[in-house]
C-alpha cells in the first residue's frame, strides 16, 4: 500500500459519519467502543480491514494507469497509520488496480484471497455504485452475510419511511404481478413491498418474470436494479429539503481565523463548481429515474409489457449511474449536516473550508461555470 499523506481531508472524515461515498469503520469503532456486536457480527473478520475507511473514490487522471481499463470511480481502501489521529496520514489501495492481487498478499496474507468471506464482502463493496448504508446491507443480506446494525446507522423510523415509500409506488403493481387484489389494497401492496425489500425479492415476482420472458440471470439482476432505483427515487425525495438549505449555507458561509491565500483564490470559484456539479448530478438522476417512472407506468396503466421488459434488462447500467450521480450529493448533505448542525453557528477556518470544498468537487464530476446551478 502507498502511504496517502497528500490528503489533508482524512482529518475531516475523523470527525464524520458514514455517508453514501464514504464508509468510516474507524469512526464506528471510536464511537461503540467495545460493543460486544463487533465481536459477534463483525463487518470484516479482518481486525485491521474492519477499522479501514473505504471511499467510492472518482479517479484523477494521473490515476487511470493504475488500472488495466479505467472507470470514473473506483473502491479506496484506507488504513490509518494512527487511528486517533488520521493526521498521521493512511496507507491505500484501489480495489482492482493492476498489482491489488500482490498488494492484498502482501498486507493480509491469506485473509483476503479470492473466495474468503473478508473478499466477497470487499467484492460485493465494490459492485456498488454507492456506499449508501441502506443498500450496502441490503447487497450484503441478498448474499447471506449480515454486519451487526451498528455499522450502517439506520433506523427504524428510515427503515419505515422507505417502506411506506415503496409500499405507495407498487399499489398499483399488486394486482398485475401478485394476483392479491384490487390496484388500491394497501395490505397486498404491503405484502409485495415485504417481498421487493427481503433477502431473496425476485421470489415474489415470479409471474412478472414468465410475462415478461425475462432469463433467470436478466430477472435477478433486474430486480435487484428496480429495488436500487425504488430505494434512489425515496432518497431524492428525503434529500430535497436537505439540497436547498445546504446550497444556501455553502454559498454564505464565511469563513474564520487567519488570511490563507491559497484559501481565498480557491473558495469563490469553487463554491460556483460545486452548485454547478450538484445541479447536474440531480438532473441526471431525474432523468434516470424518469426512465422507471415510465416504464412502470407504461406496465401499471397502460398494461404494455415491453417497456418495463426494456427498463429491467438496462437497470442494471442505469443503477451504476444512478448511484454514482445520487452519491455524490448524498455525501454532500449527510456530510455538510453532520459537520454544521442545523441552527448551530457555522465555525471553520479559511483552510478548512478549503478541505472540505476538495473533498466534495472529489465526489461529483466537476462542471464548467456556465453549467446548471442547484435544483431543489
Amino acid at each position: 500500500m502507498e502511504n496517502d499523506r497528500s490528503v489533508r481531508r482524512l482529518t475531516a472524515l475523523q470527525q464524520s459519519a458514514s455517508t453514501a461515498r464514504v464508509l468510516n469503520l474507524t469512526a464506528i469503532h471510536r464511537k461503540h467502543g467495545s460493543d460486544p456486536a463487533f465481536f459477534e457480527a463483525p463487518f470484516f473478520t479482518h481486525r485491521l480491514l474492519d477499522r479501514s475507511i473505504i471511499l467510492k473514490h472518482r479517479l484523477r487522471p494521473h490515476e487511470y494507469s493504475l488500472f488495466a481499463t479505467p472507470k470514473p470511480t473506483a473502491t479506496k481502501i484506507l488504513i490509518p497509520i494512527d487511528n486517533e489521529d488520521l493526521k498521521a496520514g493512511a496507507h491505500y489501495v484501489f480495489v482492482g488496480q493492476r498489482d491489488f492481487e500482490a498488494v492484498l498478499q502482501a498486507v493480509f496474507g491469506d485473509d483476503l484471497r479470492p473466495g474468503t468471506r473478508d473478499r466477497i464482502v470487499l467484492d460485493l463493496i465494490d459492485s456498488l455504485p454507492s456506499l449508501d448504508p441502506f443498500l450496502l446491507r441490503e447487497q450484503l443480506r441478498r448474499h447471506e452475510i449480515e454486519p451487526a446494525r451498528i455499522y450502517f446507522g439506520i433506523s427504524e423510523a428510515d427503515i419505515q419511511r422507505m417502506f411506506d415509500f415503496v409500499r405507495e409506488q407498487i399499489t398499483s403493481l399488486v394486482a398485475l404481478s401478485a394476483k392479491e387484489g384490487s390496484a388500491g389494497s394497501s395490505a397486498g401492496a404491503g405484502r409485495l413491498v415485504e417481498k421487493l425489500l427481503s433477502n431473496r425479492p425476485e421470489d415474489g415476482f415470479e409471474p412478472l418474470k414468465t410475462t415478461l420472458k425475462l432469463s433467470d440471470k436478466e430477472y435477478l439482476d433486474g430486480v435487484f436494479a428496480w429495488r436500487g432505483f425504488l430505494y434512489y427515487k425515496w432518497q431524492l425525495e428525503e434529500l430535497r429539503g436537505g439540497i436547498a438549505e445546504v446550497a444556501l449555507e455553502i454559498s454564505s458561509i464565511a469563513p474564520r481565523g487567519a488570511r490563507d491565500p491559497e484559501a481565498a483564490q480557491y473558495l469563490p470559484e469553487a463554491r460556483q463548481r460545486i452548485r454547478a456539479a450538484v445541479g447536474q448530478a440531480i438532473s441526471r438522476v431525474q432523468a434516470l429515474l424518469d426512465v422507471y417512472n415510465k416504464a412502470y407506468l407504461d406496465l401499471t396503466v397502460g398494461g404494455k409489457t415491453l417497456g418495463f421488459r426494456d427498463f429491467l434488462l438496462t437497470a442494471p447500467g442505469m443503477f451504476t449511474e444512478l448511484g454514482e450521480c445520487l452519491g455524490g450529493v448524498q455525501h454532500i448533505i449527510s456530510f455538510w449536516r453532520y459537520r454544521f448542525p442545523a441552527g448551530k453557528t457555522r465555525l471553520i477556518s479559511p483552510s478548512e473550508l478549503m478541505d472540505v470544498f476538495l473533498d466534495f468537487e472529489d465526489s461529483l464530476i466537476v462542471a464548467p461555470k456556465d453549467a446548471l446551478t442547484w435544483v431543489a
